[in-house]
């Protein structure tokens, strides 16, 4: 059975065409600089990449150069759309709502549509995927798989807030974590390579990209995360700014005459390495060649997100009382290598030995950085949340 797999973040999009029973990928690619240019890669299973440039100022322009792709008569992989068996689709926030994969209803859209303000960046681009895949594939079952769902095992002391009770009882006002299918994938990897039992390994997984969680995952639960009820808490991302003091909003509104919403447009689209960089850019890609060339405010900026993802890990280190191995994935943790050798220089009294030179210009390749007498393992896992979200789209439409 294939089964299209749609992954839309808040500025990228990867799909992968994947043979759901053999696992084999029949085509892949990514659209990246969402909002800020465009640009398509696209690769047929034993061919040759393709990148073009193509305007994308949302995610709906994405998602029909994606199908125009698999169904181009010269290096597509299918001949129609009716050769698509099932869509997978990446959702962000199921709230408590769901805890689990479903297939997607108009129900359930309406449902994920109700969490649409806690994931502002995300519910909207994961439902613009499901409307656009729908009207190009109207009787193809369409499966949600939920970023929250690995996180459900987090314990009350983890996910509860130091706020009045009645706000979970009545809203429920709590962490819920994301980016749980790459959490889940990744860390699984990691005890393989370490060659121990899952559920007796202690794993701090680093995904970081536009958006960037940190979680614990203890015995292969996930214990804490640092995303919370929304993707905005946490390490400092692109566009999106992270822990802070919560009466800077406040403060803020009074200096800028603004209201909710526009605190909020602040602190989600205009804030994280954007915003430190003096608005230079929320891609790390530029961020390395400007800081490199001597921008300080590029070099600020990194410096901080790095600092950020290295406080975080020390915290989940003594939640957990130990850590057996640290992972960097994403799209900033498989490629940038200035991030993990920053994280890494706080990390000393883990009795982490890294790897210096085998990490330089290491970009996307399942490695470990540590040295061989190193105390904590240190790896780099590329993240497969395709691969997974295809696996419990099989499952579901099997059933």
């Amino acid at each position: 059975m294939n089964v299209l797999v749609i992954n839309c973040g808040s500025s990228s999009l990867k799909f992968q065409l994947i043979n759901a029973e053999s696992e084999e990928v029949l085509a892949k690619g990514i659209c990246e600089r969402i909002g800020i240019d465009g640009r398509l890669t696209y690769q047929p299973e034993g061919g040759e990449k393709e990148k073009s440039e193509k305007a994308m100022p949302t995610h709906t322009e994405a998602i029909q150069f994606v199908i125009e792709a698999l169904t181009n008569p010269e290096t597509g992989v299918v001949n129609s759309l009716d050769e698509i068996r099932a869509v997978g689709h990446r959702m962000v926030h199921g709230g408590e709502k769901f805890a689990s994969s479903v297939v997607i209803t108009d129900e359930v859209k309406k449902a994920v549509e109700e969490c649409n303000d806690l994931a502002p960046l995300h519910n909207p681009a994961n439902l613009i995927g499901v409307a656009a895949c729908e009207n190009l594939m109207p009787n193809t079952p369409m499966v949600a798989v939920f970023d929250t769902a690995f996180h459900q095992t987090m314990p009350p002391k983890a996910y509860m807030y130091g706020l009045p009770y009645e706000y979970y009882e009545k809203y429920k006002v709590r962490r819920y974590g994301f980016h749980g299918t790459s959490h889940s994938f990744v860390s699984k990897r990691g005890a393989e390579l370490l060659g121990k039992a899952y559920d007796e390994t202690k794993t701090i997984v680093c995904h970081l990209g536009n958006g960037s969680s940190v979680t614990a995952v203890l015995n292969g639960k996930s214990v804490d995360t640092s995303m919370g009820l929304t993707p905005l808490e946490g390490l400092v991302m692109g566009t999106r700014c992270g822990d802070i003091d919560p009466a800077i909003m406040e403060f803020l509104a009074h200096k800028l005459d603004l209201d909710v919403d526009g605190v909020m447009k602040i602190l989600n689209k205009d804030s994280g390495v954007y915003g430190l960089s003096g608005g230079l850019s929320s891609d790390f890609r530029d961020l390395t060649d400007a800081s490199l060339a001597g921008d300080k405010k590029a070099q600020v900026a990194m410096e901080v997100f790095s600092y950020r993802v290295a406080k975080y890990i020390g915290a989940y280190v003594a939640v957990m009382n130990g850590v057996d191995d640290i992972v960097f994935t994403a799209g900033i943790g498989e490629n940038d290598d200035i991030v993990r050798e920053q994280v890494c220089s706080y990390l000393g009294y883990l009795g982490i030995e890294f790897n210096t030179e085998l990490n330089k210009g290491l970009r996307g390749k399942e490695t470990e950085l540590s040295m061989p007498g190193s105390k904590v393992k240190v790896f780099v896992i590329p993240t497969n949340e395709e691969l997974a979200i295809a696996r419990e789209t099989l499952e579901l439409v099997r059933k």
